[in-house]
């Protein structure tokens, strides 16, 4: 089970991410924990994997906890059996098979004697049956990575499995296999990701907002017509406190109206029938008084339902549509940037394609990049950017401004803060607040101005380049996006895809999602087999 009490987190110099947060998780359940980017998800997954301590509260949780992240370059200097937490046993294997009695690697393999064998099948279920567990990380592409961290979950049997964005890097088969897994284990699962079949496995969503925590007992598509019932209900409060409002007001200048014409009928039968100046200057008085309370009245009436209506209007999910304001590229139409003549690469012994690769990129061109997971999409990249070199063949390139969107979105400097992040990109020289202005266009509020980029979500980083992108005075030639929407709420999708459709420049993307890639207009497509 697992049980948290009053959690709440911050960073430090800034506002407080979540406060007082309480839910209950039980025991043999599959839960998934959902909410706009940034609403602080990954944050709550850490803390309950006891990666991240929280400000304040009470954590109760029972059995044992297998993490997966949603970036692991943190762990790229570590072998496959570490990062499973496994290499203690197998290296106790070892030592006892090779004649060693130390009781202490009795203890620490605890009876697990076919900790090799299980590791060989699992490995194998993840198509990972040709790699070594002393290998390190830092050789795996992102979807290798995940299957290498998913398969630890066979291999240890933990109580309580934690999963961030799992599907992210991974490609058709390697999703199945998740899904299937899900499906048949027996332990505590919570979920954060935006892959709709993946909620649909669950039993109950957490929904993490602004409000706190809202429990949907049923899988995604429950929830999504629950929050549309939710929304239609929210919209009609909201009509109907505007038109309690515009009626509030109405009544308030109807009686002062009628209010000051009765004074002003008092006024002159007053003066006709002679009545003393002290005693008109009382009943002035009185009237006046007696005005300024009926208009305190209103106004609060007023007031009061103008707060309701403010907090209504604040539930309601508002997302700016932004847009980079890309320039033109400087290079004209179909002007040759890079020509690939039957390149490969080597890793090992082994060749990475099957065949060699011929290819042609040309300014203007919207190229998709396909293939299975280890079909070596980012390899590809890295041979066309000089990142690397080919085993054999040729890579003639132009001069071009080019920009490389990986996965780690390592092109963000973890320890700035947001506001000294996009000044790396102010080449005009535009105001401070001009700056902040285009901040807040791309829901950075003045809040995260300070806060460190390394405290940022997934998504909020992408629309940190994007932001960033949109300050440059000068538009890259060509952008790569490497998986683009594996971080992203469908909102952001939506942002993303608006904001690339204005770009006039060269485009490279790998992406799974068949949907955005049409949607930005890709013309062409390089399947790696």
């Amino acid at each position: 089970m697992i049980l948290l009490q009053n959690i709440s987190f911050g960073f430090p110099g800034g506002n407080l991410l979540f406060n007082h947060i309480n839910f209950t998780i039980q025991s043999h359940t599959k839960s998934a924990l959902v909410g706009s980017n940034g609403m602080g998800k990954s944050t709550l997954l850490k803390i309950i994997a006891h990666e991240t301590q929280p400000l304040s509260g009470n954590i109760n949780i029972q059995g044992e906890i297998f993490y997966v992240p949603q970036m692991f370059g943190n762990f790229n200097h570590l072998t496959i059996s570490e990062c499973l937490k496994i290499d203690q046993k197998l290296n106790a294997l070892d030592k006892i098979t090779n004649g060693e009695v130390d009781e202490k690697y009795f203890e620490i393999l605890n009876d697990d004697w076919d900790i090799e064998e299980r590791c060989q099948n699992t490995l194998q279920y993840w198509g990972l049956q040709d790699f070594d567990l002393n290998q390190k990380l830092e050789g795996l592409s992102g979807g290798q990575k995940t299957k290498v961290f998913l398969a630890g979950i066979q291999i240890n049997h933990p109580d309580i499995i934690i999963l961030d964005e799992p599907t992210n890097h991974l490609d058709l088969e390697g999703r199945k296999l998740l899904y299937d897994l899900i499906e048949k284990i027996s332990a505590t699962v919570i979920i954060v990701s935006h892959d709709r079949s993946l909620l649909n496995l669950v039993d109950t969503i957490f929904e993490l907002s602004n409000q706190g925590i809202t429990a949907y007992g049923g899988n995604f598509d429950f929830y999504t017509e629950q929050k549309e019932v939710e929304e239609e209900a929210l919209h009609n409060d909201i009509n109907a406190k505007e038109r309690a409002l515009k009626k509030a007001k109405e009544k308030e200048r109807e009686t002062l109206e009628r209010k000051q014409k009765l004074d002003a009928r008092g006024k002159q039968k007053q003066e006709k029938s002679g009545v003393a100046r002290i005693m008109m200057n009382t009943l002035r008085n009185n009237a006046e008084k007696n005005t300024s309370k009926l208009k305190n009245i209103h106004a609060e009436k007023i007031n009061d339902i103008s707060g309701d209506l403010r907090d209504l209007r604040s539930t309601v999910r508002n997302f700016d549509q932004m847009k980079v304001n890309f320039n033109d590229s400087s290079l004209h139409s179909g002007k040759l940037l890079l020509a690939v003549e039957n390149i490969n690469f080597k890793y090992r012994t082994d060749k990475l394609w099957a065949e060699n690769l011929n290819l042609e990129v040309r300014s203007g061109d919207r190229i998709s990049i396909k293939g299975s997971n280890g079909s070596g999409k980012t390899t590809l990249i890295k041979l066309l950017l000089g990142n690397i070199e080919p085993f054999e063949g040729k890579v003639s390139r132009a001069e071009f401004q080019s920009i490389y969107v990986d996965q780690e979105y390592s092109l963000i400097n973890p320890e700035l803060t947001v506001y000294d992040f996009i000044q790396t990109f102010n080449d005009s020289a535009l105001q401070e607040s001009e700056v902040k202005t285009l901040l807040s266009r791309f829901l950075f509020g003045k809040e995260t101005w300070d806060k460190k980029c390394e405290f940022l979500s997934g998504g909020e980083r992408l629309r940190l380049l994007l932001c960033g992108l949109s300050i440059s005075n000068k538009a890259p030639d060509l952008i790569i996006l490497d998986e683009p929407t594996n971080n992203l709420d469908l909102q952001n999708v939506e942002i993303l895809t608006n904001s690339i459709k204005d770009y006039h420049g060269t485009l490279l993307v790998i992406s799974h999602d068949e949907i955005f890639l049409d949607e930005i207009g890709i013309g062409g497509e390089v399947v790696l087999k």
